[in-house]
């Protein structure tokens, strides 16, 4: 049986997603709470790993669990049917208060919650207010200590979007493409002043949100001009003069699937030939 699990947490106390001897991780409390509910797991796969610090809302993975197993945890007493609901108030009963599991699905085996991902949907939070972050917001919002002109970094936002050789932005990993399609770089201030910066994007890798929004606050303080980031996308190899935003003013807020189960292979077999190449 293979379950999609919708997750959302705060990243203050992580280091990362992925598991890591003797750290506190994302995959390592699922695991955990998974375990007690239905023995021993294994090959949780996620959407996307997310860095020490990151935070979600949308973020997705799945897992197989053995029919029989699911039939006695989501089975609620005087019932004859599973319902996913009944995992997810489980999951809640033995999850620490800053993960949680929001939904649950059951889906056949040709979802992979990573490869057959059509994009990924990030925001970064913004003030620049001399008062900093209101405190209640203080964990997921940048404060910047100096104004940002959000229209300069708005206006330089259009030229990242597209296929491109994302190298200069990226922490390159051996034997990994750098490209990748940007698909949405919207920058916006709202009423409240707060600065949100919008990424999607088919797939990302290692630090790439956090330079891009990095590259933007260069051009938001007039150290650079509005055509610098755009530029960068001409480098083979990571830009130094990049600084990456901090981790806290991120959020995974989304990932799509095709609407259509028929085309969760096609897709699969797609995103792994061109990670491949």
């Amino acid at each position: 049986m293979r379950l999609r699990l919708r997750v959302a947490y705060d990243g203050t106390g992580f280091s990362g997603w992925a598991v890591q001897p003797a750290r506190r991780t994302v995959a390592g409390e699922l695991t955990a709470a998974l375990g007690r509910l239905f023995g021993p797991v294994t090959g949780l796969t996620v959407a996307g790993r997310t860095d020490a610090g990151v935070h979600a809302t949308g973020q997705v993975c799945h897992l197989d669990v053995p029919d029989e197993q699911w039939q006695r945890v989501a089975t609620a007493r005087g019932t004859g049917e599973p319902d996913p609901t009944v995992l997810v108030r489980r999951l809640a009963g033995v999850l620490p208060p800053d993960v949680r599991v929001p939904g649950v699905e059951v889906v056949d085996d040709r979802f992979d919650a990573r490869f057959s991902a059509l994009r990924r949907h990030y925001r970064y939070r913004i003030t620049d207010d001399p008062a900093g972050p209101p405190p209640l917001r203080r964990f997921d919002t940048l404060g910047w200590p100096r104004p940002l002109a959000h229209d300069a970094m708005a206006a330089a936002a259009p030229g990242l979007l597209g296929e491109h050789d994302f190298a200069a932005y990226c922490r390159r990993k051996p034997d990994a493409t750098t490209i990748r399609e940007l698909q949405r770089l919207d920058v916006s201030r709202a009423g409240d002043g707060v600065i949100g910066v919008a990424v999607s994007a088919d797939a990302f890798c290692q630090a790439m949100v956090r330079s891009l929004v990095g590259a933007l606050l260069a051009v938001g303080e007039g150290r650079r001009p509005v055509d610098w980031p755009a530029s960068l996308l001409t480098r083979s190899d990571r830009a130094s003069e990049v600084t990456v935003a901090p981790a806290h003013g991120l959020t995974l807020v989304g990932v799509d699937y095709p609407a259509d189960p028929a085309q969760w292979s096609s897709r699969d077999a797609a995103t792994r030939r061109r990670r491949d190449g």
